[in-house]
């Protein structure tokens, strides 16, 4: 069973943004591996909580990215 776990910042997609990386994961592992996998991919789309994640040693924030923080309701 094909499967692909993506972490992402809490906040940060829309449910569309979600909806669009399920669909193309699924689609990438179709053309890998054939029509078969359709059925059996699974996509987790999780998301971590502001600061739960890090580069280089150090916790990152979104403020401290200067990136504005979308709520699942917009769009």
């Amino acid at each position: 069973m094909p499967f692909a776990n993506f972490k992402v910042p809490a906040n940060t997609l829309t449910p569309q943004q979600k909806q669009e990386i399920v669909t193309r994961t699924t689609e990438l592992y179709v053309e890998l591996y054939g029509e078969r996998a359709r059925a059996n991919t699974m996509v987790l789309v999780e998301e971590v909580a502001d600061g739960g994640w890090g580069i280089s040693g150090s916790v990152l924030t979104l403020a401290m990215l200067g990136e504005a923080t979308p709520t699942d309701t917009d769009a």
